[in-house]
This record gives C-alpha cells, structure tokens and sequence, in this order.
C-alpha cells in the first residue's frame, strides 16, 4: 500500500510561514494499492485538494470514506478537481444515523451555507451510509468501528491489503475523562480492536496532557495517549495527525523530540508525507 497524507491539521487550515513544513491543510489520506493513483481516500478535508495531483491528469474513480461530518473532514468535498473530471466516479460513504446520507450530508453543505449541495458535484458521485462492521471497498478489507468524539457519529477505520495494515482515528476521545482529566484516560476497546498490530496507526494528536482539562470538552486525546495506545496495541509506527491549527512546526517537532520512549516509531505527520507498506 501506498499512503500520501494530504492534510494533517484539525479543527481549521492553518496557513503562513510558521506552518510551511507540516503544513495546514486539513484531514485527508490518499491510499493505493500499490504505486499508482489512490483509490482510497480517508476524509475529505481541504487537504483533498492535493489529491488531483496524484490522479495525473486522470479522473478520480475511487471512494471516500468520512469518519464524521466535521468542517475539518469535509470542506474539501466541493473543490476536489479530479472528481469532476470525464469519468469519474465518487463514492462517499459516511456516518449517518437515520439512513440518508444525502441529506445528512446536506445539512451543512447546501445554502445557506454553500452555494450548492452536494447533490450538484455531479452524475458521478454516489452518497451512502457507512455503518460498523467489515466491508470491501477498492479491494481493501475495511474494518469500521465507532469511536467516541463529540458532535456526532465518528469512525475509526483499519484498513488492510495484501498482507499490511493501517489504522486511522483522526479525533478521538479516551474514556473517562473527569474535571481533572490530563487527555489520557482508558485505553477504547474499539480503539485496541483497530489498532492491534497495525503496522501504522494515524491518531489524534491535537493536545498535548499538559493543555487538559481545559480542551477535554472538545473530543480529542492527548499525544500521549496516542503513544500508550499504539505501544498497546503493538503497533510499528505512529503518525500523529490532526495537528492544532495553531502548533507551529517549531512546537511540533519540540513536541516529537520530548515524547517519551516508546515501542513504536513516532513521526509527525506532514502534508506531503508517503508512507509504502
């Protein structure tokens, strides 16, 4: 497998001169199953923009799968240029509840708050409700599982083709987060299922400890966690992701540099950055 990230920050874009070498797009992951253009795209933020360059001049043809309906993981929907090329062809799978995933997806992208809907991206786009369980998509093996976040229904995601696997919990949120809460709590069965030897595990990384208990309502883990859980789920290497749109590439690669030893190789995720397994 081939895996590009395409955009690794949360919450808003984050652009300027202190976040050139992470960069500031948002939550998106380009897979392929070999060297060739991805067929597999994770989330659609505004990092999906990216994507066209790695389709060549040729029309996307693929799925997308949403994890949750955030800004951050969708904005990138209506400005993705190789899904409106001749030819393409667009699944969008994502979380919704009441079965009509157009319509949920609608809700916040349609006018007033865009100037179309989603019905408008074309012909060859299809919108589907992606539900727990095991699926095949583009010939990878899907494993989709539910994984505490707040404001709505969020997916955790591992993904494996011939022989290799990734896991992927872009906003993720430990249990038992108290008043005190320091943005580790206890390790999510769902989160141990998805991970469990993964050869990368893309997490979260959005806080650090130190910054709890005053973002804990927000949903996310701290990096930390991200660390436990990747050494406990035996996982090779860690990429954190869904860096805060105000972490400059100085604090993330202070941030990198501090972390504990752990059993798994800890990276930064960039814009730009490709992983083969």
């Amino acid at each position: 497998m081939r895996l590009v990230f395409c955009g690794v920050r949360g919450s808003t874009p984050a652009p300027g001169q202190e976040f050139l070498r992470y960069g500031g797009h948002t939550s998106c992951i380009a897979v392929a199953p070999g060297g060739g253009a991805p067929s597999l795209l994770i989330d659609g933020g505004t990092g999906l923009r990216r994507v066209s360059a790695l389709c060549a001049d040729q029309p996307f043809r693929g799925t997308i799968l949403l994890s949750h309906l955030h800004w951050d993981h969708t904005q990138g929907l209506p400005f993705f240029e190789a899904g409106a090329r001749p030819d393409h062809r667009v699944d969008v799978l994502l979380p919704a509840p009441d079965g009509d995933a157009l319509a949920v997806l609608a809700r916040g992208f349609s006018p007033p708050h865009f100037p179309i809907g989603p019905e408008a991206l074309g012909e060859g786009w299809t919108f589907g409700q992606l539900v727990e369980g095991r699926t095949e998509r583009e010939g990878f093996r899907i494993l989709v599982r539910e994984i505490p976040h707040k404001g709505g229904q969020t997916f955790g995601f591992r993904v494996e083709h011939s022989g290799k696997t990734f896991a992927y919990l872009s906003d993720h949120a430990p249990l038992n987060l108290g008043p005190g809460a320091d943005g580790q709590g206890a390790l999510h069965e769902a989160a141990l299922e998805l991970a469990d030897g993964a050869d990368v595990l893309i997490h979260d990384a959005q806080f650090l400890g130190r910054e709890f208990p005053g973002v804990a309502f927000l949903g996310h883990a701290s990096i930390e966690y991200a660390c436990g859980l990747a050494d406990a789920a035996a996982v090779r290497r860690l990429a954190l992701f869904h860096h805060a749109p105000s972490r400059t590439d100085d604090a993330i690669a202070a941030i990198v540099e501090a972390l504990p030893p752990t059993k798994a190789e800890v990276v930064a995720a960039c814009d730009g950055l490709e992983m083969r397994l």
